[in-house]
């Protein structure tokens, strides 16, 4: 019996130091509807959150209206980042009960809130560094997102064809990866889905270990990093640094479409890491691949990596960091029946990774 059962994620929640902006970007450049609002026009005097969506996929932006507020805070100390991973759950008061009982750290008490379409429960509990996640139960809710949010128009005309359908995977930077891939096992009742050590994630310069846990339905994916020893300063040493400790690093957004969302996405001014040339001419990659759905010139022409496991395949690219600070970037994936993330390119990311921490001055 899963004592923790999930329905997925609800949302990725961002601290950001001007959520109007946040939200016109993830609408011109990620092609999101804006969907909620709330701010000083509805009730809320010190802060504003913007809730846009694609698909499934839902993100909601925070930002201060005021100085002194906790959001401001956080964002003076971090940057922008993602503050709450919210969790789907059927019961949130068993769930936030069973956390609190086998170690984790609650910060609210579950409760109910409710306006004229309906009611939300809600619970939230600690992770790694200032990151929460919170537990929503929304089956009795039909508004736009939560009590106290006012439907909003879409902030740009959205796009005909949504660019991605649905969070794939969102992946932490810790300090202690066994001990918070522990949290997971005994809080949540996840399980290892794999694990990365040694030659599977190292370059000449820079190393890291990764570990993924998951819930039994695989919907929510968790992917736990802390730095290996190395050379040179790992991103994973680069993220904890300026991000100020432990947090989320990227989000993982599965299309349907890779090729067509990143020429929209490329034309919107988001920036992709570069994978060289070598990379698609390397005959030990043509080998494994074998036939994917697109010629591997189209894949070369976008810079798109490809992966293939006992499973199936995938596609996959990676975006430069998002923010000022190299904190948090995303990863746009289309899979074909592979259930991976992309091991046999891991070389090759990291040395493009590499390479921008080289520009930056951070290796």
């Amino acid at each position: 019996m899963d004592e923790f059962p999930v329905k997925g994620m609800d949302a990725v929640v961002f601290a950001v130091g001007n959520a109007k902006q946040a939200a016109h970007y993830y609408s011109t450049a990620f092609g999101m509807r804006r969907v909620a609002y709330r701010g000083p026009e509805n009730g809320s005097p010190d802060e504003a959150v913007h809730v846009l969506e694609s698909g499934g996929a839902r993100f909601v932006f925070r930002g201060p209206v005021r100085a002194g507020t906790g959001i401001g805070r956080h964002v003076a100390e971090h940057g922008d980042g993602i503050v709450d991973l919210a969790i789907e759950v059927p019961d949130v008061e068993a769930a936030y009960r069973h956390a609190v009982a086998k170690g984790a750290t609650g910060l609210e008490e579950p409760h109910v809130m409710e306006d004229e379409y309906g009611k939300v429960t809600i619970a939230a509990i600690a992770t790694y560094g200032e990151t929460r996640h919170s537990l929503v139960d929304r089956s009795n809710y039909s508004g736009p997102y939560l009590p106290g949010f006012a439907a909003a128009d879409p902030i740009v005309e959205p796009p005909e064809k949504r660019f991605f359908q649905a969070i794939d995977h969102c992946v932490g930077n810790v300090e202690r990866m066994d001990e918070w891939a522990g949290f997971y096992h005994r809080v949540m009742g996840f399980t290892d889905m794999a694990e990365f050590i040694g030659d599977d994630i190292a370059t000449e310069y820079s190393a890291l270990m990764s570990k993924v846990v998951a819930d039994g339905t695989r919907k929510v994916k968790f992917p736990l990093n802390e730095p290996a020893e190395s050379k040179r300063k790992s991103q994973i040493d680069e993220y904890l640094e300026f991000y100020g400790g432990p947090g989320v690093q990227h989000i993982a957004l599965a299309t349907n479409d890779i090729l067509a969302s990143v020429d929209r996405m490329r034309a919107a001014g988001v920036e992709f890491l570069d994978s060289p040339d070598s990379y698609y001419d390397d005959p030990e990659l043509r080998a494994r691949i074998g036939e994917v759905r697109v010629p591997i010139e189209e894949l070369r022409a976008r810079r798109i990596l490809v992966d293939r496991d006992e499973d199936g395949y995938l596609l996959q690219i990676f975006t430069k960091p998002v923010q000022d600070r190299p904190t948090v970037f995303f990863e746009l994936i289309e899979r074909h029946g592979s259930l991976g993330f992309g091991k046999g390119n891991f070389k090759a990311l990291f040395e493009a990774i590499e390479r921008e921490q080289e520009r930056r001055g951070n290796l």
